[in-house]
């Protein structure tokens, strides 16, 4: 697209309503995320929870189906799971902190288990390859939240293009963003089709149904946030850059601190840069975070709460079998979501660095 300010967009959009059919602005932002992300379709959203959950109602996952993810995920996943009326199955992290163990997620397959549903937290995929195989043999649909994670890749792709779809959230914060709003991707054109269907009431057709032969919801992107978010892509290869820059400049200026670990890349996986992520080595690293969060120091433990899905209160009326191991990587995480301003990273690496040295 041609770079535009926000303000011509929006007037352009204004001098249109009310206009309750128009649609494009979110038509040519779904072409630019397809293109952008080297996928087929992308079907524009109000939320990237509403991206998941359109995504598993499109894949024709509902009551009576189990979707397998990662005990370490955040809240918004398993309520996109439960609102398909799904039933979150939860995987412990692997022994050396991976994201989900292969080996408990192979061992909790069922005949009724009909997704995988990896999600990248703090722009990081993980062995998302060996994700993928677990789910073909099993013939699984492996289905991405990749909301953290705009432009980070696995093998040289997008991920949230390696499986059946990926979903993707445009809140205010991530490197693509209308304020709220996300999208999903797929190579496959009836999934597209049907989660367009979806997202508007199933008032257009899709693959063989009818217009208005099912119920669907409506989780449209509103016209107003579509043209934000056109904007915010097009500077999006140059925020992208500048956050992985960040991001490792953060690492760096934290440096060598007793008790603090920098967490490896995976191997074949490039992060976006979303997050700066540490292991911390010292006792009670939940309290750390906390006390970081109340020093102004953005975390996703200290901050938000992040916990395993057995110690999540919202998480108790689905009765999850303890995942010790994801239980020891939340608590011993540090996860600073990295600013878009890079101007702050001396004082957010000043504030780690003596807070943990204090501790």
């Amino acid at each position: 697209m041609n770079r535009q300010t926000p303000m011509e967009l929006l007037e352009r959009v204004v001098a249109r309503m009310p206009d309750p059919a128009s649609r494009e602005q979110a038509a040519l932002l779904e072409a630019e995320l397809a293109a952008t992300h080297g996928a087929t379709h992308a079907v524009a959203v109000s939320s990237g929870t509403a991206a998941l959950h359109t995504a598993l109602v499109a894949c024709d996952i509902g009551e009576g189906d189990e979707v397998l993810l990662p005990a370490l995920a955040v809240i918004m996943t398993v309520a996109a799971v439960v609102q398909a009326r799904a039933r979150p199955v939860f995987v412990d992290a692997g022994p050396d902190g991976e994201p989900l163990d292969l080996a408990d997620a192979a061992s909790k397959i069922t005949p009724r288990t009909r997704a995988l549903l990896p999600v990248h937290l703090g722009g990081r995929s993980g062995d998302l390859g060996a994700v993928a195989e677990l789910a073909a043999s099993a013939g699984l649909d492996l289905i991405e939240d990749a909301c953290q994670a705009h432009g980070s890749r696995y093998c040289g792709r997008h991920v949230g293009t390696i499986g059946r779809a990926g979903c993707f959230s445009l809140k205010d914060g991530k490197l693509i963003s209308s304020g709220e709003g996300g999208y999903l991707l797929t190579d496959d054109p009836d999934l597209a089709s049907r989660a367009a269907a979806f997202q508007t009431h199933w008032q257009i057709p899709a693959a063989g149904q009818p217009a208005l032969s099912r119920l669907g919801t409506n989780y449209r992107l509103a016209e107003p946030l579509a043209a934000l978010a056109r904007v915010s892509l097009a500077g999006f290869d140059e925020r992208l850059a500048r956050r992985r820059h960040a991001a490792n400049r953060l690492v760096d200026l934290v440096g060598d601190v007793p008790g603090l670990a920098p967490i490896p890349v995976a191997a074949a996986a490039q992060p976006n840069g979303y997050s700066a992520l540490w292991r911390i080595l010292l006792p009670q690293p939940r309290q750390l975070c906390r006390r970081l969060a109340e020093v102004g120091v953005i975390n996703s433990v200290g901050t938000f709460d992040l916990r395993a899905a057995h110690l999540h209160p919202a998480c108790r009326p689905l009765h999850p079998a303890p995942c010790p191991r994801a239980e020891h990587a939340a608590d011993s995480l540090l996860a600073v979501p990295v600013p878009h301003d890079d101007t702050r990273l001396t004082q957010i690496a000043t504030l780690i660095k003596s807070e943990v040295l204090a501790w």
